[in-house]
């Protein structure tokens, strides 16, 4: 059975580690995305965590239930940075674009933690808050409430999927991802043009577009579907 979550203002008279640093559950995430983004997620375990913040692994327990629960809050921590500093224009349009490109570089920005957070769901604030956000910008536009839930979720999930998507490829060794970037021009580009017509006249274009996130452009064709469905009515 998991130990009970000591509550935050009891955290907060603990005494500081042998090296002064007063924990947080801040703290711990901060350093929990350093040492992601240093070593990758086969490398964040308690021990290794605790020697980083020169605490007693056991000392995560007073704020986590565990790793998993760790792994929940770096995923709202991720969304929280995604939302800091946005304000709405009252644009329904401009501010689900500025939403989703937000989350998209939120979570590309830290790839390992991407790999393991865009597929959980953490109930915790920062995620409610972008959930709330989103659905009230559908809702003030005018879309009525199955559709508002419906885009939300196309939209939300599009986003992490995107994000998922592009950081899987950020996270790959640096050869390699070079490497699978040359395919558009070493391959691609030299395929005989009787054999693969379509493929051949694209290979420029390809070239250029196929090393880039195609999020951008997935997120204008779903503005577009909503915008066509609203003028609809």
């Amino acid at each position: 059975m998991p130990k009970p979550v000591v509550p935050e203002e009891k955290r907060r008279r603990r005494r500081p580690t042998k090296s002064g640093t007063v924990l947080s559950e801040r703290l711990i995430v901060e350093t929990a995305l350093r040492m992601l983004r240093e070593h990758g997620s086969a490398g964040l375990t308690a021990r290794r965590l605790g020697l980083a913040l020169d605490a007693d692994p056991s000392t995560l327990y007073r704020y986590f239930r565990g790793m998993d629960d760790l792994t929940l809050a770096i995923g709202d921590a991720l969304m929280g940075q995604a939302l800091d500093g946005w304000e709405r224009t009252g644009e329904w349009r401009a501010d689900l674009r500025a939403v989703g490109l937000r989350v998209h570089a939120a979570y590309v920005a830290h790839p390992q933690a991407a790999a393991l957070t865009t597929s959980r769901v953490t109930g915790r604030p920062n995620e409610l808050a972008a959930d709330e956000t989103v659905l009230d910008v559908l809702r003030t536009a005018g879309f009525p409430l199955a559709d508002t839930v419906r885009i939300y979720h196309a939209f939300i999930d599009q986003a992490l999927a995107f994000a998922a998507l592009d950081a899987a490829a950020l996270a790959l060794p640096t050869d390699s991802l070079r490497a699978d970037e040359d395919v558009w021009r070493s391959t691609y580009a030299r395929l005989p043009r009787a054999a693969y017509p379509r493929i051949a006249e694209a290979a420029p274009l390809l070239a250029a577009r196929m090393v880039e996130s195609a999020y951008p452009t997935a997120l204008e064709m779903l503005l577009d579907s909503a915008a066509a469905q609203l003028e609809a009515g």
